[in-house]
């Protein structure tokens, strides 16, 4: 995966064309409407996270705004998920705060929601910090990302616990250093089950986020075990990523939330994507073969 770099632009958007919504709110606001429609809810993420001064920071929050406003608008069921470098972490953690508080405000006046995100673990202190300074201010409309693979994510879930966090938890996308985030699966899957545990345990609301069956059906038994119901507990899903496993949660009756990037910056996403995560790699490198290649499974 690490030639995925190498490969032209137009082939990358032919295997990311549908795990992106595409360049403009307009495509967001097209699919968002299409997995309402489906049954399932979204969060938006705006792709751009290479900022080089404040005023592309500021672009950033400008185009959350506005799918805010465009939600409302059109009535549709989606909330926002905003990486902190995109909103200038990076530049100064006070450049960050200010356009994150702003979008938090501007949420909450069209009774919408923040989930700030987690990235590599040079920002988690940041980002926990952002977090609960928010939450100190009295914002009640704003959650975090947890990831399991990150080895402190129990520990941090019972620092939190008090605050009882909107918390999706992932098992996270970033190669870190083995002193911090486990390398092995199973250890993953296991940190990830603990984390949960956790979370329900400091009575939680928590976006289980992953397309691992086996953390699924032990996700949802767990839920059924505490009697946890729809209101209680959602699972998400990346755009376009093992669609059928997400059709069948809604069919049981499940809450299913999926993460939907548009913008610009599609190629840096997608080869990002493609890289730190090789099971979403093998997910779509199978599917555009079988799409691309004449007459397989049946294609014309």
């Amino acid at each position: 995966m690490r030639l995925l770099p190498a490969v032209p632009k137009p082939v990358v958007r032919r295997i990311s064309e549908r795990y992106i919504a595409g360049e403009g709110l307009d495509d967001a606001v097209r699919v968002v409407r299409r997995l309402n429609d489906e049954g399932k809810l979204a969060t938006i993420d705006v792709l751009g996270e290479e900022i080089t001064n404040p005023d592309e920071a500021h672009a950033i929050a400008d185009a959350y705004r506005d799918a805010l406003d465009a939600f409302e608008r059109e009535r549709l069921d989606s909330n926002i998920s905003v990486k902190p470098t995109a909103l200038g972490l990076k530049l100064g953690y006070d450049v960050c705060k200010g356009n994150l508080t702003d979008l938090v405000e501007h949420a909450a006046g069209r009774g919408n929601f923040v989930r700030i995100d987690m990235e590599d673990s040079s920002t988690t202190d940041d980002t926990l910090r952002l977090y609960r300074e928010l939450r100190a201010s009295g914002h009640e409309n704003v959650g975090v990302v947890l990831q399991a693979r990150l080895k402190r994510t129990v520990e941090d879930v019972r620092a939190l616990a008090e605050l009882k966090p909107n918390v999706r938890l992932c098992k996270g996308i970033y190669l870190e250093r083995p002193e911090i985030a486990y390398r092995d699966f199973d250890a993953v899957r296991s940190n990830f089950g603990q984390a949960l545990e956790a979370l329900w345990d400091a009575g939680c609301y928590v976006g289980v986020a992953t397309h691992d069956e086996y953390l699924l059906e032990q996700a949802q038994q767990g839920a059924a075990r505490r009697g946890l119901g729809r209101e209680q507990v959602e699972f998400q899903m990346l755009l376009g990523v093992r669609a059928a496993l997400g059709d069948a949660l809604v069919r049981e009756g499940h809450r299913l939330r999926i993460y939907t990037p548009f913008g610009r910056d599609w190629y840096e996403y997608s080869l990002r994507r493609l890289q730190e995560n090789p099971r979403i790699a093998g997910y779509i490198a199978t599917d555009t073969f079988n799409r691309l290649i004449p007459g397989r499974n049946g294609a014309a």
